[in-house]
């Protein structure tokens, strides 16, 4: 797909952010061109930075979780666990990330947060090259050790 359009800006109709750089024989080859990033490449990112960090449980609100878990049963329908919990603004040189997160119990929750900050906005910065504004965190639940994992498969009666 060839796309001549050279003007710079946000195009909220397709949901992507346009980097453009100079162009031109004195430009670098990095520069000669536009690149353009999906919300949902940023979101991936994001989450999957967020899970690296130890004290995470799992992403997303209670009932996100709830329909998440479903989903992931159903053949052809686990594809959006990793954006679960996630959401992004994606504009032209910059990216805001608000996370919905899920604590182990006993982990200092502070502590938690600022690392998945830290890792989101490092792997996202690292990975687009978009300049991350803020990422909001809300801690929606608690997983205490004696909860049941819902990724835990149950087992069959047949052997």
């Amino acid at each position: 797909m060839t796309d001549d359009n050279t003007s710079t800006g946000n195009r909220p109709e397709t949901g992507k952010s346009a980097l453009q750089g100079r162009t031109g024989a004195g430009a670098p080859a990095e520069r000669r061109g536009k690149t353009t990033i999906a919300d949902g490449v940023v979101a991936k990112i994001a989450g999957m930075a967020a899970r690296e960090v130890p004290g995470v449980y799992s992403l997303g609100a209670g009932m996100a979780r709830a329909f998440g878990a479903v989903r992931e049963r159903v053949p052809g329908g686990g594809s959006g666990a990793v954006t679960r919990g996630v959401k992004v603004e994606v504009g032209e040189r910059q990216a805001a990330v608000d996370l919905d997160i899920v604590v182990e119990y006993g982990v200092p929750i502070v502590d938690v947060a600022g690392g998945v900050r830290t890792n989101v906005i490092g792997a996202v910065e690292r990975m687009t090259g978009l300049e991350v504004v803020e990422v909001n965190i809300a801690v929606d639940d608690v997983h205490l050790p004696d909860e049941e994992d819902e990724a835990e498969p149950e087992e069959g009666r047949v052997r």
